[in-house]
């Protein structure tokens, strides 16, 4: 005597039922996601060690870059070895050893209310601020500072601008500007990357002789001198006025001026 459909389970009912009924269709497009999501996730924490190593060689490249000091045929971590990291609070303008400078995060420091700041006063478009950032050191053999590499960060026209200002050991003149992380558009915006328009950094000073703030960054040279000015993008009207805002408010009073202070004064 023959089972009636009735009198099947669940699980025969379904191997029972036609390859392309709508329950076998809905089970493997199911089956079919689950497996692929375990792929994908198995995938990416395979891969995030080999990333983040990544993700740091790729800082290294643009501070030796920066401070003139990347050479494609040499290893990128002997190379950057020879930088000193140092982990600044930038109320004081000094150093301190409350982290270690090797592993100190300053993206997750800037999201941490306990080690940052909300911003009222925000030209960079940041929203908040850490009170630490990792400068970077590069000293002569003698052991006399050569350079300092900064970071900053500012909104352009689409997205946050994430660099390098690389200064003289006076703590004044520009020696080079970089930034490795942005989403401008391409052609307009995305020219900050352009090896041109980055060497026209390259000698700029940040303030006067009577230490006011100058540099600039516009179509016209304003009237403190070309020494203080770099030509906008051109059409990039926007994006040339969110770089002149970060380098402003990153080279001034709530930024690394208490820093560059000391630096002049030879306490660094």
């Amino acid at each position: 005597m023959s089972e009636t459909n009735e009198n099947k389970g669940f699980i025969r009912r379904f191997l029972d039922a036609p390859a392309d009924s709508v329950g076998k269709t809905v089970f493997v497009a199911v089956a079919l996601c689950l497996v692929a999501s375990m792929i994908v996730s198995a995938t990416a924490v395979a891969l995030r060690p080999i990333q983040e190593v990544n993700k740091l060689k790729d800082k290294q490249v643009n501070i030796l870059q920066v401070a003139g000091e990347y050479d494609p045929s040499a290893n990128v971590t002997e190379a950057f070895g020879k930088f000193e990291p140092q982990v600044l609070e930038i109320a004081t303008g000094t150093f301190t050893d409350q982290f270690d400078a090797a592993t100190f995060d300053d993206r997750a420091s800037a999201d941490n209310p306990e080690t940052s700041i909300a911003l009222t006063d925000d030209p960079a478009g940041i929203g908040r601020q850490s009170k630490f950032v990792t400068v970077y050191l590069l000293r002569n053999e003698d052991g006399s500072l050569d350079k300092v590499i900064l970071p900053v960060h500012g909104y352009g026209l689409w997205s946050t601008l994430y660099g390098f200002v690389a200064l003289e050991e006076n703590g004044n003149d520009i020696f080079g500007l970089q930034f490795y992380s942005h989403a401008e558009t391409p052609g307009l915006g995305a020219e900050v990357d352009n090896p041109r328009w980055k060497s026209l950094w390259s000698g700029k000073k940040l303030s006067d002789e009577n230490g006011e703030l100058q540099i600039t960054v516009a179509k016209a040279q304003p009237a403190a001198g070309a020494e203080f000015h770099v030509d906008a993008l051109a059409g990039a009207t926007l994006t040339s006025v969110g770089v002149d805002n970060l380098v402003r408010f990153w080279m001034g009073e709530a930024g690394y001026a208490p820093f560059l202070e000391n630096l002049k004064a030879g306490d660094i």
